[in-house]
């Protein structure tokens, strides 16, 4: 058996996150009809963050939380723990979709990144955050120019950064496929989104408020002032309802319009042995990717695990489908197995003992997208297509305020104002998103050099997922 193949043999179906952790108590399913100011539906990251910020803006705002699963079940515990500081997915695309303010998105979004750390301080939340900044590495000789460029660029805008050539960043980082690296020390850091998850969980029921699990949403619909919200076994009466449900299923057409759900696969190693650790020399906490388009993201974990993920295994499925059939397809783990082993193949006879996939909710302008519908009662952020973990804080604070809950003047920026264009029917949908993930592995490949199909989604300024 292949080595790539055998480190598979021992794998359970469960991200690591989840089975690290304990996870807490349960809350009790919405039983019967409840009454209050504020539903948050989600209880990921976006509705997590909503419903403490809400409660710190308004101590006596009567909030509901539900949760279809259970909290941190879904996007939110499965990612990579990254803690990106942009709202936007990078430089890059605020410049492309809101160029006029650029500076001041980037601003809102170191903003947000403080905030966020306070608030762990704030109310001792042990989420395992580690502020080590992330690493990037080229691969592949075109991408050398290319990373060298935006370094110098970087550099000359006073950015806090540091080159590697192919020795320097072989002697941080081990791997046979380096030929250089850029360190982006201040771009964010690691956390255990599971833990994050459940800790807020935890400072929100001792802040009043009212958490139920297994509890499905159903359907909604207008209430006299206010919305009522069915679910199986009783409904809530609100005065306003906040979507947190990213790319899963949600009544509201404007939503589902706006995003896809693309799904992404992740391994996570046996703790390494110190020899195992010595022979990559990976020491510092920062999280990494390679400069592919459809590119690999990975950490190291506080138990000395690597975690691996994205490359050719991010996949869109036909219908839009989030369905658990979808969730643990053999041939992505093993696609990346082999890449996991062709860049550490000093690794060989390592383990793998965690795999599982998770979903992007991927926008066409590859960061998130609000709205807000029924005269201003029901709101929602989504889509941060891939880089949710900081964002969704900043997310969380746009969809409250959208309810007119405090506003400010975020609500007049681009990125609140305008419309993201929303993804065709299918198969058009399918087509699109598949064509653009071919297109994609074929520049990568090709020396970077773009078809025709990709040109004109640059053109576009159009993206899925990677």
């Amino acid at each position: 058996m292949e080595p790539y193949l055998n480190a598979l043999s021992e794998t359970r179906s469960c991200p690591f996150w989840h089975d690290r952790n304990t996870p807490p108590e349960l809350c009790p399913p919405l039983a019967e009809d409840e009454r209050c100011e504020l539903l948050i539906v989600g209880g990921g990251f976006t509705g997590l963050w909503a419903a403490l910020q809400a409660r710190e803006r308004m101590p006596d705002l009567d909030i509901v939380l539900l949760e279809s699963t259970f909290v941190g079940d879904g996007a939110s515990g499965r990612n990579g723990g990254m803690v990106a500081k942009t709202l936007t997915h990078g430089d890059h695309n605020a410049d492309s979709h809101f160029p006029s303010e650029a500076d001041r998105i980037e601003e809102l979004a170191q903003v947000n990144y403080r905030e966020l750390a306070e608030s762990l301080q704030r109310y001792s939340i042990d989420a395992q955050f580690e502020e080590a900044g992330f690493m990037s590495v080229a691969t592949k000789a075109y991408q050398v120019e290319s990373i060298r460029k935006s370094y110098e660029t970087k550099k000359k805008n006073g950015l806090n950064l540091t080159w590697y050539d192919r020795k320097e960043i072989q002697q941080r980082v081990n791997s046979p496929t380096y030929l250089a690296g850029v360190h982006y020390p201040d771009r964010g850091g690691l956390i255990d989104p599971a833990r994050l998850c459940w800790e807020l969980k935890r400072v929100l029921l001792g802040l009043g408020v009212r958490i139920f699990e297994s509890t499905p949403m159903l359907r909604f619909e207008t209430d006299g002032p206010g919305m009522r919200t069915a679910c199986p076994n009783g409904s809530i009466r609100s005065d306003k309802i906040l979507m947190a449900t990213n790319a899963f299923p949600n009544p509201l057409g404007a939503i589902r319009k706006s995003v896809i759900p693309v799904w992404d696969y992740q391994l996570a190693t046996e703790p390494l042995s110190s020899t195992q650790r010595e022979s990559i020399g990976w020491n510092e906490p920062y999280g990494m990717d390679d400069s592919d388009s459809m590119f690999h993201y990975y950490r190291m974990t506080q138990d000395g695990r690597i975690t691996w993920g994205g490359g050719g295994s991010v996949c869109y499925y036909y219908g839009s489908r989030t369905d658990p059939g979808v969730a643990d397809p053999r041939d992505r783990f093993e696609r990346l197995s082999q890449t996991f082993f062709q860049t550490f193949p000093q690794l060989e006879g390592i383990m793998f003992t965690h795999r599982w996939g998770g979903i992007i909710a991927s926008s066409t302008r590859y960061c998130m997208v609000p709205g807000v519908a029924y005269d201003g009662r029901v709101s929602w952020t989504v889509g941060y297509t891939g880089l949710g973990v900081g964002a969704s804080r900043f997310g969380a604070r746009i969809g409250l305020e959208l309810l007119g809950y405090q506003p400010s003047d975020i609500l007049d920026l681009e990125l609140v104002r305008k419309k993201a264009m929303n993804w065709p029917p299918e198969p058009l949908r399918w087509f699109g998103v598949t064509m653009s993930r071919h297109g994609m592995m074929k520049a990568d490949r090709n020396g970077g050099r773009l078809g025709p199909w990709m040109k004109l989604m640059d053109r576009l300024n159009l993206g899925f997922a990677c």
